[in-house]
């Protein structure tokens, strides 16, 4: 594991392991989480605010983990078979999720957002023998259970309830290395489910992996927001955690209020997210200070250019202590590292949190890569790449253009084992020579970087024969308060020709113009389109002339997203 005349990785301690709780070169999910319990099995685990703290360390956790497992096993479950789970993060999921693991069975995580019938679909698919489900969606599946041989609630005084789970002792046959340890069915599916294969070396090398470029301390505090069922929270929050001996606090609303209140009572360290939650709390942080006047605004964003200059240079961090008060009033002042993931962050977002004195980096990577590739490293990040690639990854940039832009194609231990019961599929996911194609565009510099543009079926062929990428433009308007939603696309120009123009839908900020003083009188529409068509006007100067857009659509209903807020193309 470790290489000669190299330091030590953080994964190195692994070594006095082998042999012993694990065979093989990575541990399975539940190897790894029992030797964190030999390690830190005093220290919390599991930890929700409903509104008290109620937390479970991690002996307690190993616990009803492995009674979940012995009650498995009594209802027939052997490995290999399929289990579900679909409900709101909570200690229970994470118990669910590893007591499925522990009784050698795969993991089938569900996004709790789709429709009854929609998770009815993934189970048949998956052919899942027993579902975990929360409250809301028991009664259905109780009164409705297919094939289904079990339903357990995830909430307390519905029954059977996974605490009062267990079963007699028997000699449970786990998975190895090389099994899958959960199939993931990728956000916005429609048609035929495709279900990703993620085995245990997979999830647990990505994992490890992913800390050559990103230090994680026991005693970190991670803080669950996002949905777990997604590859981004089940790995870089979840595994992550449980792999050191750190704490898992479960936030219960994307809603700012209570988000804030979390991080503030609970001494987050690690806050992950998505860049339109993190452009939310930038926006409020700025909003706060313009409103102490012009003077003390423009001082402020002197001092904050100072300051993010002299991180990048001297690689220290006066920011901290320089905007103390500011972090401490916005709850971010016990954040060690913020990363954001599940889609690209401006710049200009990137360079603002660590202006303010916050280590703030973002990564990237595909369900189908479990999902971590690349990440940023605090002592040397770049605010316009999306993360230096992490150890043991091949990447390379598929027949590349003039900019050196090519599609992204990668190798290692983190990528899928392929997609459920689709080989034909999964053949073409791959190059003929192995590589995983991601869909992606971007190019590498010379530190091996990742610079991305967009995905390679999103990219525009304007009339003077130039690529576009939507995703590149669309990073312009993440400051902007006054729009809530947008999405750049093209529109065709000429038929003949196969030229097309560039559109932006625009889904104004309700909250922003509600305040406007205008905003009782009949003249919010004019008001409304005006300021959304300055902002394309401002943002067009910024842009090279065949980036501009052409045409705005200003929309009266949102967009439909993801978990992760991302928009759902397909679906506009």
């Amino acid at each position: 594991m470790i290489e000669k005349n190299s330091a030590p990785t953080p994964w190195a301690f692994l070594d006095e392991f082998r042999g012993k709780a694990f065979n093989g070169l990575w541990p399975t999910l539940p190897e790894m989480f029992r030797i964190t319990v030999s390690r830190h099995g005093s220290r919390p685990c599991f930890t929700i605010y409903e509104p008290d703290r109620i937390s479970l360390t991690y002996q307690e956790s190993l616990r009803i983990i492995e009674a979940l497992a012995r009650w498995l096993h009594s209802q027939g479950i052997r490995k290999g078979d399929a289990v579900a789970v679909s409900g709101k993060n909570s200690p229970e999921w994470t118990l669910t999720y590893l007591g499925i693991l522990f009784a050698g069975a795969i993991v089938v995580p569900m996004d709790y957002q789709l429709k009854n019938e929609e998770i009815d679909l993934l189970l048949r698919t998956s052919h899942a023998k027993i579902l975990f489900v929360d409250e809301e969606k028991y009664p259905f599946f109780m009164s409705n259970p297919g094939a289904l041989t079990g339903i357990v609630s995830l909430k307390k005084g519905i029954s059977p309830y996974l605490y009062e789970l267990d079963g007699p002792e028997a000699e449970i046959q786990e998975g190895t290395e090389t099994d899958i340890a959960a199939i993931l069915f990728t956000s916005g599916t429609t048609g035929v489910p495709k279900g990703v294969m993620l085995t245990h070396q997979n999830l647990v090398s990505d994992c490890y992996l992913a800390q050559g470029n990103l230090t994680v301390l026991s005693t970190d505090v991670f803080y669950a927001l996002l949905p777990i069922h997604h590859s981004y929270t089940m790995l870089a929050v979840l595994i992550e955690a449980i792999s050191t001996g750190a704490e898992v606090v479960f936030g219960k609303r994307m809603v700012t209020k209570a988000i804030l209140r979390d991080l503030k009572e609970a001494k987050i360290t690690m806050f992950l997210g998505v860049p339109m939650l993190f452009n939310k709390l930038l926006a409020g942080i700025l909003r706060g200070l313009k409103e102490k006047g012009p003077v003390v605004y423009g001082f402020i964003s002197v001092l904050m250019g100072i300051s993010g200059l002299i991180k990048k240079v001297f690689k220290v961090n006066p920011g901290k202590k320089l905007f103390g008060v500011v972090l401490r009033q916005a709850s971010l002042s016990t954040l060690r590292l913020c990363i954001c993931g599940g889609g690209p962050l401006a710049p200009s977002v990137f360079r603002k949190y660590n202006q303010l004195g916050l280590d703030f980096i973002q990564g990237y990577g595909l369900t189908e890569t479990s999902p971590i590739i690349n990440l940023n490293p605090v002592e040397h990040y770049k605010e316009t790449s999306v993360g230096k690639i992490i150890p043991q990854v091949d990447m390379q940039v598929l027949n590349p253009d003039e900019r050196g832009i090519g599609e992204i194609i990668v190798k290692g231990p983190m990528v899928m084992k392929g997609y459920y019961q689709m080989p034909e599929e999964t053949a073409a996911a791959f190059t003929p020579n192995g590589y995983l194609k991601t869909g992606d565009l971007g190019y590498l510099d010379s530190e091996q970087y990742l610079y991305l543009t967009g995905r390679a079926k999103n990219m525009i062929v304007t009339e003077g024969g130039k690529n576009v990428y939507p995703e590149e433009i669309e990073n312009e308007f993440q400051l902007f308060e006054e729009i809530d939603q947008v999405l750049v696309r093209g529109f065709i120009l000429n038929k003949k020709m196969k030229s097309e123009g560039i559109e932006a839908l625009v889904y104004p900020s309700p909250d922003f113009f509600k305040n406007l003083p205008e905003a009782a009188s009949s003249g919010t529409k004019e008001s409304i389109s005006t300021r959304i068509n300055q902002i394309i006007s401002e943002v067009n100067q910024r842009l090279l002339p065949y980036q501009r857009i052409e045409k705005t659509s200003i929309l009266d209903e949102p967009m439909e997203m993801t978990t992760t807020k991302k928009i759902k193309r397909d679906r506009i």
